[in-house]
């Protein structure tokens, strides 16, 4: 985990450098700058972009079983790449999509002994995003969509016994997952961030009995280029 935190921001140190080269030049016009430097709806050329995100997750699962259900939160890794483009030329939409790493879970206590569940998901978002230009440099961009997602690892610890389990053995917790993400970014010049929440609409629980659902609110920051 520490060798992949490293990459990470070192990524991210990388991308705004790498991205300075690409970055188009502005002439002066009548008004200081040319038609192609004032407020508009493309951030570069090709209506498109790429970009890289790190950040926070908490989460929670809602459940009938009351062992599950609410509990502490739990804080984990939220670390990703995107790719988006506007879906139409004279409207400020953009369809966003890509591929994120990211730690969901809970913490509970079931007859007086404390227990935890890791559920780490590689998560693939579905977004439409509105991008509100404040100037050339600064925009709002709220989103909404879906997600969906695939566990790849986890680990459910009863402390009180002292052993551990795999998320998703027989009797645990469902690999795949989806639901509803909504939020709003924040961009000046390449630095972006952003927050929202994930409200989860699959049922992860493999009790035919108790249904369970995700929810993570998250907090990302990155570059887009």
């Amino acid at each position: 985990m520490k060798r992949i935190m490293i990459a990470m921001l070192s990524l991210m140190l990388t991308l705004p450098m790498m991205a300075q080269y690409g970055r188009p030049r502005y002439s002066a016009g009548r008004y200081g700058y040319s038609n192609y430097s004032r407020p508009s709806y493309r951030h570069n050329p090709v209506n498109s972009y790429v970009g890289f995100r790190v950040g926070g997750a908490f989460s929670t699962v809602s459940s009938d079983d009351k062992y599950l259900d609410g509990g502490t939160m739990r804080t984990g890794l939220n670390v990703g790449v995107v790719a988006g483009f506007q879906v139409a030329p004279h409207a400020p939409i953009y369809f966003e999509t890509g591929l994120s790493f990211i730690e969901k879970g809970g913490k509970g206590n079931f007859e007086g002994r404390k227990f935890t569940y890791n559920l780490d998901y590689l998560e693939v978002p579905l977004l439409l995003k509105y991008d509100c230009r404040v100037d050339r440099d600064v925009s709002i961009q709220p989103f909404l969509g879906g997600y969906v997602s695939a566990g790849v690892g986890g680990k459910i610890k009863d402390f009180g016994h002292r052993q551990a389990y795999s998320s998703y053995d027989d009797d645990a917790f469902n690999r795949f997952d989806g639901g509803i993400k909504v939020g709003c970014g924040f961009q000046f010049n390449y630095l972006y961030a952003e927050v929202g929440y994930d409200f989860g609409l699959s049922n992860i629980s493999r009790d035919y009995f108790d249904d369970a659902h995700t929810g993570s609110l998250f907090a990302t920051i990155g570059v887009n280029f």
